[in-house]
């Protein structure tokens, strides 16, 4: 009995482990995920601008009027 118990509480405090590493494994995860968001948003409103600039050099070219 007093061998199941301690085997039973080494695979307590192992389950406790892992639960620990999940948890900060996920807390970077969000926070690379807030960074790539904010990286996709930043890059999406650059290629708005780029092709705002574009269209607007083009109406200025001979023979689009």
């Amino acid at each position: 009995m007093e061998a199941e118990l301690k085997s039973l509480e080494e695979k307590i405090n192992q389950f406790v482990q892992l639960c620990h590493r999940q948890r900060t494994e996920n807390i970077q995860l969000r926070q690379q995920l807030a960074g790539a968001t904010s990286e996709n948003k930043r890059l999406s409103e650059k290629i708005n601008t780029a092709t705002s600039r574009l269209e607007s050099l083009l109406t200025q070219l001979p023979g689009n009027k």
